[in-house]
């Protein structure tokens, strides 16, 4: 019998890839994480310092795409631990639920979110981490900020492709939108 919840690396070629990013929306996942008090009232959010697909440096939520035969927990889990460490101790429920889903496109009027190297369908989710978070080397920084500072204007100057309204949403559903 074959285990379901092992993903095999590299399922598709970087042509591959290409290719079905031209005729199909591909699945992702972004997870924003937070910190919670001992109430479960979120206190700081952490957003990374990346490259983007753009070309340009911006602030983002942890995203990244659901691999063929991956569960969206086991996802939520492996983009969490590539871009915190695996000592991000993200608390993710045994049934996870999106807070919303996003549409990129490749072009930007469509939903406002935007990536241009395809259409994407994004399953949303605010995610506790409780330990010690280091960035990925795919990172540049990981900075942990208050919710006022992260729905203020200069963060949202620094996020590209949708993502501050992202953020925004997030901040939002779990109460802590200024």
């Amino acid at each position: 019998m074959t285990d379901v919840t092992q993903v095999v690396p590299g399922w598709m070629s970087r042509d591959e890839l290409d290719g079905a990013r031209e005729r199909l929306p591909i699945v992702y996942i972004d997870a924003v994480p937070v910190r919670v008090d001992e109430r479960g009232v979120v206190t700081s959010i952490g957003l990374l310092l990346r490259a983007m697909p753009d070309g340009s440096i911006s602030r983002a939520p942890v995203s990244g795409r659901v691999l063929y035969g991956e569960r969206i927990r086991d996802a939520l889990i492996r983009h969490l631990e590539k871009d915190l460490g695996s000592m991000a101790l993200p608390r993710i429920p045994a049934s996870p639920q999106p807070f919303t889903v996003i549409e990129y496109f490749p072009h930007q009027e469509v939903s406002g979110f935007h990536d241009p190297r395809q259409h994407a369908v994004s399953l949303a989710f605010v995610v506790p981490v409780s330990g010690d978070c280091v960035p990925s080397t795919s990172a540049l920084d990981l900075v942990w900020m208050t919710p006022q500072e992260a729905a203020s204007d200069v963060v949202s100057q620094e996020m590209t492709g949708g993502q501050d309204r992202l953020l925004r949403l997030a901040l939002a559903h779990v109460g802590v939108l200024p």
